[in-house]
C-alpha cells in the first residue's frame, strides 16, 4: 500500500535570490525541472506518471506530487519482516528511508521550514492501517503541520515556482527561512511525520507558497537511473518523471 502523505500550508516572507538560479528551469512543458533529493535508491509511489492528481486531489497545490520510498537493491522498504509487520505497528527505524539525506532538489531559498512533528509508528499491517485510516478527520482537525509534519518549502526563483519536501525527521531540519541553498545541500533527513503510514518523501512543486490557492505544477527530474516496476534491465535517463513502482537512483553530474 503506497505511503500516506499530503503536504501542509506554510507561510513566510523571504529573500530575494543573490544569483541566477542556473541549476533552476521550467520546460516549456511547463515542467519544473529538478534534480533527485537523495541518494539511494528509492521506490517511486502516487507517481503523476500514472495519474493526475496524483494523489487523487487538487487541493493544497498537490496535483502533480510524487512520493519516494527509500529501498535496498532488493527492493526492500524494511530490514525485517515480523509479527509487527503483519498485526501492529513498527518503529520508523527499520524502515530503510529512515534518517537517509534529503537534499535541495535546485538552488533556491528557504521560505518555510516546521520541525517538532513527532517521527510515529509505521503501518504495513492493513489491521493498523483501519483505526489509522478513521483517525484522519481528527488530523485534519488538528491543523496543516500534523499533516505535513516536519517540512521545508523551497522557493525556486524569485517570482517562483515553489517546492515542498514534506514528512522529514524530527530535529534533523539543518535549514532556517531566508537561507540560499544549492542543488544537492542537505536540507533535513526523511522522516514519518506528519500524515504519512511509513518513512518517505513527498516532493510536489507550485505556483504560490499559500497553500490555500497554490496550483500545483508538474515535476519532472534530470539524470537518474530506472529501474521498472516488475524487474529487467535499468535504464538511464537524461530526463523525465519516474513511473509508478520504478525504483530511482541519481546518477553523478557529468563532468
Amino acid at each position: 500500500m503506497p505511503p500516506t502523505c499530503c503536504i501542509a500550508q506554510v507561510l513566510r516572507p523571504a529573500a530575494s535570490l543573490p544569483y541566477a538560479a542556473a541549476m533552476t528551469e521550467v520546460l516549456p512543458s511547463g515542467e519544473v525541472l529538478l534534480s533527485l533529493p537523495f541518494l539511494d535508491r528509492w521506490l517511486v509511489q502516487n507517481s503523476p506518471a500514472r495519474r493526475i492528481p496524483s494523489h487523487g486531489t487538487d487541493l493544497l497545490g498537490e496535483r502533480y506530487a510524487i512520493d519516494f520510498v527509500g529501498v535496498d537493491d532488493r527492493r526492500r522498504t524494511a530490514d525485517r519482516w515480523d509479527w509487527r509487520t503483519a498485526l501492529a505497528t513498527e518503529p520508523p527505524a527499520r524502515f530503510l528511508a529512515f534518517g537517509r539525506p534529503i537534499l535541495a532538489p535546485a538552488d533556491g531559498v528557504v521560505v518555510a521550514v516546521h520541525d517538532g512533528e513527532v517521527d510515529h509508528d509505521a503501518r504495513r499491517s492493513q489491521l493498523a492501517l483501519v483505526p489509522y485510516a478513521l483517525g484522519q478527520p481528527g488530523r485534519l482537525r488538528e491543523g496543516t503541520n500534523a499533516i505535513a509534519g516536519n517540512h521545508v518549502l523551497l522557493r525556486l526563483t524569485d517570482g517562483g515556482p515553489f517546492v515542498g519536501l514534506v514528512h522529514l525527521r524530527r530535529g534533523s531540519l539543518r535549514v532556517r527561512v531566508r537561507d540560499v541553498v544549492r542543488t544537492g545541500e542537505q536540507l533535513a533527513e526523511c522522516g514519518n511525520s506528519g500524515n504519512s503510514t511509513q518513512p518517505h518523501l513527498h516532493v510536489q512543486a507550485m505556483d504560490s507558497a499559500d497553500l490555500a490557492v497554490a496550483r500545483g505544477m508538474p515535476v519532472a527530474f534530470r539524470r537518474y537511473r530506472e529501474w521498472p516496476r516488475g524487474g529487467g534491465d535499468p535504464q538511464a535517463r537524461d530526463y523525465g518523471v519516474p513511473a509508478e513502482g520504478a525504483v530511482v537512483e541519481p546518477l553523478p553530474a557529468p563532468a
